[in-house]
């Protein structure tokens, strides 16, 4: 998911869905995803001319992608949606030097308790074998583009770049998420429980383990029947309450959380066992799913 908050990005951005036609096209693309320009041009019935520069008004405001339609690094190029879902946020106007940003490699966790299913993987391999969480401490998990279990957590200890005489008004995490089902399983829900510093600021309910279509990202050696994708979430927590892609989930706010720029930042999700929906979880990082991101991360703030 991607928020919108910027004059000139949300013009660009109605620019861009301004046309029948791009919208048609993206609604197409969206649907197959990785179709080449002549294939768009061929279904609508246009030139190709005319779809490269509806492609390009629409690549501009990063609603469509081109990348290669496989790993032959001569083949034609293919068409993406790289982003699911966009939140125009009205309310505010962010400046660039109020926030820091930084991404987190999803191996890169403090802490874990884990129980099988499970298992970690790099974008070249497995690390160890899978249902032993014994491989979640092995020194390879730093290059995980991939984990996944059936019970229990990860924490992440979040740089705090806050210094001091600046006011923190909201936090922010997107991650590729998916719930962990034996094999895949489109229909597989799971309450994914998410908290900061040992408090609980909200829930939200995974659909399922996608896999009946490739990741994107998702390298050829990977089993077709095992998590191939997962959703991009944007989990935020600012002076109103906690917020799951703008819609809120828990009334806890970030007054409420009293952090400055000396307080630790530790972020847990976990999967745990006596959840309604014991579903398990996949988190995706770089290489893998079909974001290629991994814990991305924001602190907004003022000037006091």
């Amino acid at each position: 998911m991607r928020e919108l908050f910027d004059k000139d990005e949300l013009t660009t951005f109605a620019k861009a869905l301004s046309s029948d036609m791009r919208v048609n096209i993206l609604l197409y693309v969206a649907q197959n995803p990785s179709i080449g320009l002549k294939e768009l041009a061929d279904h609508f019935a246009v030139s190709r001319a005319a779809i490269t520069q509806n492609i390009k008004i629409l690549s501009t405001a990063g609603l469509i992608e081109l990348g290669q339609s496989d790993e032959d690094s001569t083949a034609r190029k293919g068409c993406f949606v790289p982003e699911d879902r966009f939140l125009l946020d009205f309310h505010r106007q962010i400046l660039t030097q109020k926030i820091y940003t930084t991404e987190i490699p999803i191996g890169q966790y403090s802490n874990c308790s884990i129980t099988p299913t499970c298992g970690i993987a790099t974008e070249q391999e497995l690390i160890g074998k899978v249902d032993e969480p014994v491989y979640f401490d092995d020194p390879r998990r730093f290059a995980a583009g991939i984990l996944w279990f059936s019970i229990g957590f990860i924490e992440y200890r979040l740089p705090n770049y806050l210094q001091k005489g600046q006011k923190l008004t909201e936090l922010q995490l997107s991650f590729e998420v998916s719930s962990e089902a034996p094999g895949i399983a489109e229909n597989w829900p799971s309450d994914l429980i998410f908290s900061l510093n040992d408090v609980e600021i909200g829930s939200w309910t995974s659909p399922g383990d996608y896999g009946e279509v490739h990741g994107r990202f998702t390298p050829s050696w990977w089993d077709p029947n095992w998590n191939q994708y997962g959703l991009l979430k944007l989990l935020s927590i600012n002076e109103h309450g906690t917020y799951m892609d703008g819609r809120m989930i828990s009334p806890q706010n970030i007054h409420s959380l009293n952090l400055d720029h000396e307080s630790e930042l530790r972020f847990r999700l976990a999967a745990p066992a006596d959840a309604v929906n014991t579903g398990g979880c996949t988190l995706f990082g770089r290489g893998f799913g079909n974001y290629n991101q991994g814990l991305k991360f924001n602190i907004i703030y003022t000037e006091e």
